[in-house]
């Protein structure tokens, strides 16, 4: 009989491991071990002690020579670990700058765990997991491995934290809770845009402001033209700034145009309903996008 029936051991800890018969019958007992074998006993059970785990690949096996001949064996499951040292996160083979739908790979590097077979390394966009990966490696002493994961940022994604764990598993006889070790924050700068808002005919109040929403990183350059001039929208616009206009929105990445037909509405009246119900579909489309 073997107690612990399992030994999960960080290396360079101590450990301690018991090996008994139950019967009388036997005429000896002892452990078949490469690392401070004990020497072999006639009594019922037998400690095999160990100041530091040294070793990463150990087999562990209790003997017991009955007094009729014969051996019996049993052998101690042993698994020798050690946390990871660093966990960081980026972006490979890149400045540091995204492009909104363009694709790109989130790097994990795990360094000098051991082992990686038991490794669960899990991506994270702010608190939402994006994915879990695990290791195919079998190696038991400590390695490097790279985890890697493809994204494709939308604007919402501008300033948005990524950040990766490494979980190591072993099991019921091992840490609890489990060993997790957590990346810095990477914070994304997500270029996108122009993007340009505006109904194609804009009915104002005299006085009320002219414009049209343009958003973008970084924020983008705007530009009225009135008959292929460009022209400066006035704080208070009356009746003889009616007309066709074009708006030239211009970021980083490219430009974009719009025809709008500007009409100035007199009187106390509210302007057409047709701005209302634009500017309530745009602000349904945002609270949807969020």
């Amino acid at each position: 009989m073997l107690w612990p029936p399992v030994l999960v051991v960080r290396f360079g800890d101590p450990f301690r491991a018991n090996c008994s018969v139950q019967r009388a019958g036997f005429s000896l007992l002892g452990w078949e071990v490469s690392l401070a074998a004990p020497e072999p006993t006639m009594d019922r059970y037998l400690v095999w002690s160990v100041d530091r785990m040294s070793k990463w690949n150990i087999r562990a096996t209790c003997y017991a020579l009955s007094e009729h001949g014969g051996q019996c064996d049993i052998s101690l499951p042993l698994l020798v670990y050690k946390p990871p040292q660093v966990v960081s996160i980026s972006v490979s083979s890149h400045s540091g700058i995204l492009f909104e739908g363009q694709r790109y790979t989130l790097q994990c590097s795990v360094q000098d765990v051991a082992p990686v077979g038991n490794l669960t390394v899990t991506f994270y966009r702010g608190q939402r997991s994006l994915g879990r990966l695990q290791s195919n490696n079998t190696e038991s002493k400590p390695v490097t491995e790279v985890f890697s994961l493809e994204i494709s940022p939308r604007k919402e994604d501008n300033g948005v934290q990524y950040w990766c764990e490494a979980r190591l598993e072993l099991g019921a006889e091992g840490p609890h809770p489990p060993l997790v070790v957590k990346s810095q924050n990477y914070t994304a700068t997500v270029l996108f845009g122009p993007q340009l808002t505006c109904p194609t005919k804009l009915r104002v109040r005299e006085g009320e402001r002219l414009g049209c929403e343009v958003i973008g990183n970084p924020e983008p350059s705007v530009t009225w033209f009135r008959d292929g001039q460009a022209v400066v929208l006035p704080a208070r616009p009356g009746r003889e700034h009616a007309g066709k206009y074009t708006v030239l929105a211009t970021g980083a990445l490219e430009q974009q145009n719009f025809t709008v037909e500007v009409e100035i509405l007199t009187g106390r009246g509210a302007a057409n309903s047709q701005n209302g119900q634009f500017l309530l579909v745009v602000l349904l489309q945002v609270i949807i996008g969020l």
